[in-house]
């Protein structure tokens, strides 16, 4: 079978994380045990975790012309991510990431850098990725103005466009319609739906989507899996895996490039979700979000073990 060929679009930050027993509250200082340089964005991690589930892998993005970047390039090229679709921005530092990280959950502040200076006409420099792949991933840590406008041009050649819509931004109702897959988490649905959590269910706000013009809603649902709107509009899930959690940071990006991975290899929907809620629990089980981002032969192994959860 041929390898799958997958273009993420999206942010490249280093993550500054913050290993700490305790999270400072407001005026409150603490002391941490460790601090670590870990290259990271969302971008760059589902690039990195299509790459190492063996796609062929390009990257659309932008860096600063600082240390940072170059070591966010290397890290990319170092996981045979194809980097000839990033941008260097003079006197621009890179993208970077804030992160407490404690007791196996995390706290982040995004700030974007270069990554903000990703435009539509970089899209129309890599229009020959666009043409040449099978699935593109899309995230919100760059442009708004720049995801819309590669939505829409990875569309019109008949790719399937996976929208990952996360950190949460205000989206124009026009691009709901050149997205195949949308992959909210619960608060993200609440965002983009209105949805009360407290009445509402998940399948009010999944439908709502639906009639917004996208064909697959899928919700994540952190350690309890996910859960998939069907073509009869019912809701399905598919659970999670018990697993002793060492770092959450990457845990969507890696369930987002397995979700295009399996797809560019041609699953349906509901297999894809089962092999993208196994990569994802893996993710979870090392620390850095692209370290933690497994091979095959490690999914392969963990498959033999059979931690996973009963259904929801």
């Amino acid at each position: 079978m041929p390898k799958p060929r997958l273009v993420v679009i999206g942010s490249m930050n280093m993550d500054i994380v913050v290993e700490t027993k305790q999270v400072p509250e407001k005026g409150e200082t603490v002391l941490g045990q460790k601090v670590s340089f870990v290259p990271g964005g969302k971008g760059a991690n589902q690039a990195v975790a299509c790459a190492r589930l063996g796609a062929e892998t390009s990257i659309i993005g932008a860096v600063g012309d600082d240390a940072f970047g170059s070591q966010l390039l290397n890290s990319l090229e170092e996981n045979d991510v194809d980097i000839s679709g990033v941008k260097k921005v003079g006197g621009t530092s890179s993208g970077a990431a804030s992160i407490y990280l404690s007791e196996g959950d995390n706290r982040i502040v995004v700030i974007p850098g270069a990554n903000e200076r990703l435009t539509p006409d970089d899209i129309d420099e890599n229009e020959d990725k666009l043409v040449c792949c099978d699935v593109v991933l899309l995230q919100l840590e760059i442009p708004i103005e720049t995801v819309v406008y590669a939505a829409k041009k990875a569309k019109s050649y008949g790719k399937t466009v996976l929208l990952n819509p996360a950190p949460a931004q205000p989206l124009p109702d026009e691009i709901f319609s050149n997205i195949d897959i949308f992959t909210p988490n619960e608060t993200e649905l609440i965002s983009y739906t209105g949805l009360d959590k407290g009445k509402d269910s998940l399948e009010v706000g999944m439908k709502e989507l639906r009639m917004k013009g996208v064909n697959h809603i899928v919700t994540t649902l952190g350690e309890k899996g996910s859960a998939y709107l069907n073509e009869s509009d019912q809701v399905e899930y598919e659970s999670g895996y018990q697993v002793t959690v060492v770092d959450t940071t990457g845990a969507g990006d890696a369930f987002n490039g397995a979700l295009g991975f399996a797809i560019g290899e041609g699953k349906k929907i509901r297999e894809a979700l089962e092999y993208a809620s196994l990569v994802s629990a893996i993710a979870v089980t090392k620390f850095g979000a692209q370290g933690g981002m497994p091979t095959e032969a490690e999914i392969q192994a963990f498959a033999l073990e059979g931690n996973k959860l009963k259904d929801t």
